[in-house]
């Protein structure tokens, strides 16, 4: 009988896959996880991705034989299906998209065995009143762990050991702790207005129908969207099938989770880069074994082996953080899209500010939209003012308007938070010699340092580099001659302390985030009141509920309009919209300050006028008229290398040889505007297409007959770019 062939794909840097023998006696099929050698890699785990049938009969004596099979499901066909559509899309490697469902840990080793006690034989002959207590304990015939039963009985654990060894108490075994516990569709029914509960009504209907649908949850801020897509989840749990409610990382907070507690009566699976690699283990198993009904994660969790997927959820859709930046560069709100088609589900997309792209899909009826325009409770939406920083401009030095200072004040004397918000981290975004300008820089990237107080260091925040700042100018030697230009959070802390020296003051930004439960923690004590200001960057804009929060102050409401990026426009509005919201969601009334010295710009006047539609009108025409997505498609091709030369050289090589088309152009290569990065020399090329046009078919066919980059030069592709850095 002949020997049987098989394509394996391996998680490495490779498109392609290797043909491996199948041992005798060993049953292999299309999905199944397998052990494989790969040269000097020695062994590595791959999946079985289809028979050969027609394998080279002179590479037959070359192949080797799959190792062994791993003791873990199979990669479904709807999985396999979508890493090869997510690199085929993305233009990244087969490989490197297997990797991101393939972290299953399976080079752990064996879990250790959880060991309980029970009672065993009779009593000892020396009884003792600790001895007494332990017994006590277990007379009711319960299993517990030995540490559980020396604290509810108040003896140490050494007491429960001299138990076990004369025979009064026996350890078992106990099987492998749960990941979660069955989630009840029916613990606790929240109350609704009639408005949610209509929307509430619609997603159970969408979910019990089945099928591919796409549906917008569009709702103001503290419209309660979260309880209402609940009722999605929960009709999804009725039948049995798995959940995916993705959220951006840092979102990933108690206050979600507790959330999904309240209503579900147990706490969610969960996904994130902050996970030990042992639950990160269990967890992937559990999925994988229809062993989880809900799992709630970063954008990673799109990959992950569900044995019955029902239903996804991409919570703050709009958000930035969903756009991968390393390694394959995807998009998980769109995956998920291309994922719940695959896998012929609904897919629920909830937002306050939707992106331009689902509001077009929306508005041209691609999607279907749900409508939340209050919110619950009867509360009010904050009411937004504009500071005109031309006119009430603060002290030389300040960067919080006396207008900002006074309804801060007035905020605190009622009893009430209040948040200013800077989207910028660190104490000052830039540090010059007075005497002679000279700018500290960083010496990988072309940026400025950024003064970090609180960790005493000049950081960049390209490549991480850090130093004390220096006693004298490097260039002309001064000494103390260095200023801090232009606020970060930090800076705003020190004239928060100065202005309101008896408050309690919290900065919340992601370079001082020590851990995921420490942020929870903050988040929480906020929420609980234990703070009267709060300073944060983007962190805070993240569907926070602080219930005693009724003031936002943004102090540089334009920071994010002047850098180039097109969609500048519609991110600023988003976050300061985000941000605003988090005000006046409980008790009292919101308002929210905007420092700007742009009223007039579109922005700021549908912000100050709550005109949300008119915003998306605008932003729509002007994205149509442009040719930008979702009116056309862009890519991004960025060239790097250690010298400029070599970078520019083949930047110019490589957009010379694109190929001809009536609707494509290919702009540059030009210097990137951040045009050295770790040391790294950046040009860019973008290319600019029509909605409909194949782009990804056009770029491979164009990198197909390119040249392949030598020596130090690397090329990136980035279909659909959200960075224009």
């Amino acid at each position: 009988m002949a020997t049987r062939i098989i394509d394996v794909l391996v998680p490495v840097a490779l498109d392609q896959t290797y043909s491996y023998r199948v041992p005798d006696g060993l049953e292999l099929a299309p999905g199944d996880v397998v052990t494989v050698p790969l040269g000097a890699r020695g062994e590595t785990t791959g999946v079985v991705w289809a028979e050969n049938a027609n394998p080279n009969p002179r590479l037959h004596n070359r192949m080797k034989d799959v190792v062994g099979k791993l003791d873990v499901p199979p990669l479904k066909p709807e999985l396999r299906q979508f890493v090869d559509w997510v690199a085929g899309y993305t233009l990244s490697a087969r490989g490197m998209v297997l990797r991101m469902a393939l972290r299953m840990g399976e080079h752990l080793g064996p879990e250790r065995e959880r060991v309980g006690v029970r009672l065993g034989g009779p009593p000892p002959q020396r009884m003792t009143p600790a001895r007494a207590r332990a017994l006590h304990v277990f007379a009711d015939g319960m299993t517990r762990a030995k540490g559980d039963a020396a604290k509810e009985a108040g003896v140490s654990v050494g007491v429960i050991d001299g138990l076990i060894d004369e025979g009064a108490l026996e350890t078992v075994v106990l099987p492998p702790e749960k990941v979660t516990l069955p989630a009840d569709p029916d613990f606790r029914k929240p109350e609704f207005s009639l408005g949610q509960l209509a929307a509430g009504d619609a997603l159970r209907t969408t979910v019990d129908q089945g099928g591919y649908t796409v549906t917008l949850l569009d709702g103001v801020t503290g419209s309660g969207k979260t309880e209402v897509y609940f009722e999605g989840v929960a009709e999804n749990i009725r039948k049995g099938r798995q959940t995916l409610i993705l959220m951006p990382e840092i979102a990933l907070t108690g206050q979600s989770l507790d959330r999904f507690t309240a209503r579900f009566g147990t706490r969610p699976a969960e996904w994130h880069s902050q996970l030990s690699p042992r639950t990160r283990a269990r967890t992937w198993a559990a999925v994988a074994a229809n062993e989880v009904q809900v799992v709630v994660g970063a954008r990673s969790a799109l990959f992950l082996p569900y044995a019955d997927l029902g239903l996804i959820v991409v919570d703050e859709e709009h958000d930035p953080a969903y756009k991968q930046e390393e390694g394959a560069h995807y998009h998980a709100r769109d995956m998920a899209v291309v994922r719940g088609s695959i896998a012929k589900i609904p897919v629920l997309l909830a937002s306050a500010t939707p992106s331009v792209e689902s509001e077009v899909n929306a508005r041209r009826g691609r999607y279907k939209r749900i409508h939340l325009p209050e919110r619950f409770g009867g509360a009010s939406l904050p009411s937004i003012e504009a500071i005109d920083m031309r006119r009430d401009s603060p002290p030389r030095g300040r960067f919080i308007s006396p207008k900002l200072a006074e309804a801060v004040q007035t905020s605190l004397e009622r009893g009430e938070q209040a948040l200013l918000f800077l989207n910028r981290r660190g104490y000052a975004p830039l540090t010059l010699c007075r005497t002679c300008g000279f700018r500290m820089q960083c010496p990988n990237c072309d940026a400025w340092l950024v003064d970090h107080r609180f960790k005493k260091r000049l950081v960049c925040h390209h490549c991480g580099f850090n130093t004390a700042t220096p006693n004298e100018c490097p260039n002309c030697h001064a000494t103390e001659s260095f200023a801090a230009v232009g606020p970060g959070v930090e800076r705003l802390e020190q004239e928060a302390a100065e202005l309101f020296p008896d408050k309690r003051i919290l900065v919340l930004s992601s370079d001082l985030v020590e851990s995921m439960e420490r942020l929870r923690q903050e988040l929480d004590d906020v929420a609980a009141g234990r703070f009267d200001i709060v300073i944060g960057t983007q962190l805070v804009a993240k569907g926070h509920h602080f219930p005693k929060l009724n003031l936002v102050g943004i102090v540089d409401a334009d920071l994010g309009l002047g850098n180039g990026d097109p969609r500048a426009a519609e991110r600023t509005f988003q976050l300061l919209h985000q941000v605003v919201g988090r005000a006046g969601r409980e008790e009292g009334r919101g308002f929210g300050f905007l420092q700007t010295h742009q009223p007039e710009h579109p922005v700021m006047k549908a912000l100050i006028l709550g005109d949300r539609e008119a915003f998306y009108s605008s932003e729509i025409a002007l994205r149509e008229a442009s040719g930008y997505p979702p009116f056309g498609r862009l890519a991004s091709l960025v060239i790097t290398a250690n010298e400029r030369h070599a970078a520019e050289s083949y930047g110019r090589g490589l957009a010379s040889i694109a190929p001809k088309d009536d609707g494509v152009r290919v702009l540059g290569p030009a210097e990137a505007p951040i045009a050295v990065v770790r040391g790294r020399h950046r040009f860019r090329i973008l290319v600019k297409a029509p909605r409909a046009f194949d782009l990804s078919g056009y770029l491979r066919d164009w990198l197909s007959a390119a040249p392949k980059p030598k020596g130090n030069v690397k090329l990136e592709v980035d279909v659909d770019p959200q960075s224009f850095f």
